[in-house]
């Protein structure tokens, strides 16, 4: 949750730049929070005449696909809200450095998605906060699919077998 695709031109990003573009987009999330290891990030290099724009080659335009599995953004303002915090994320790496952009964000069904075999949590679930703690997809039974704040759950601890 999320997966980012970035369409670049050749040679446009170093190692170092993805790296450091990539714990940039993983601190983002983190503070939602979700685990780490959601967040996805695949540099694509394009070579400048396999990019066009409005039918007319552009060496200098870098697309961005995401794709969100685990949230959904609640409404209208929220998603311009996003969209906004998105282009002002990665504008170090795009438009500080001359190139034009496009984003688009598509959210796929969460239970349509899994991780070393397991479904994901749920949100704010016990399994989810054990997960963001150990950055890692693990096991989880009933009892910690329940929310964190619910006042009825008896018997839910840190690492639940059941």
């Amino acid at each position: 949750m999320p997966l980012w695709k970035v369409y670049h031109p050749v040679g446009a990003y170093s190692a170092q730049d993805k790296k450091e573009f990539a714990e940039t987009v993983t601190a983002m999330y983190s503070r939602i929070p979700i685990p780490k290891f959601y967040v996805v990030m695949i540099f694509e290099e394009v070579p400048a005449d396999s990019v066009y724009v409005g039918g007319v080659p552009h060496g200098k335009f870098i697309r961005f696909k995401l794709e969100h599995m685990a949230r959904t953004l609640p409404g209208p303002i929220v998603r311009e809200w996003w969209v906004k915090a998105v282009d002002q994320l990665i504008a170090p790496y795009v438009k500080d450095r001359g190139y034009d952009w496009e984003v688009t964000i598509d959210e796929v069904p969460a239970d349509l998605w899994s991780l070393q075999g397991e479904i994901p949590p749920p949100f704010e679930s016990h399994a989810e906060k054990r997960w963001v703690k150990e950055n890692q997809a693990s096991p989880y039974g009933l009892q910690e699919r329940l929310p964190v704040g619910a006042l009825f759950t008896p018997g839910v601890t840190e690492k639940s077998a059941g």
